[in-house]
């Protein structure tokens, strides 16, 4: 879905993009012999962030009349998914 909501979007802005570089007249056009601002790249970017982050947090719970401090691990995945893991849950009052 996301996939196609990119494609989607990025095919309207190159429509844009080419309605608006017709409305140059030739003459301009010729004098200014420069290379295109607009670069469209289709497929994945850079793959700098395809490693797993992880990410330690702890928050106080109330049970009841306890309080709790409940220790969460949350992975964060290359595909967008998260998985969250309890670790420890220390009763604190």
């Amino acid at each position: 879905m996301k996939k196609l909501l990119a494609l989607t979007l990025s095919l309207a802005s190159l429509g844009f993009v080419a309605s608006s570089a017709e409305a140059k007249t030739a003459a301009s056009l010729s004098a200014n012999a420069v290379a295109p601002q607009v670069r469209v790249q289709l497929g994945r970017g850079r793959r700098y962030n395809r490693r797993v982050r992880i990410v330690t947090q702890t928050r106080l719970v109330r049970h009841g009349r306890q309080v709790y401090r409940e220790t969460y691990q949350t992975r964060y995945l290359p595909n967008g998914r998260t998985q969250t893991r309890l670790i420890s849950s220390v009763r604190v009052r």
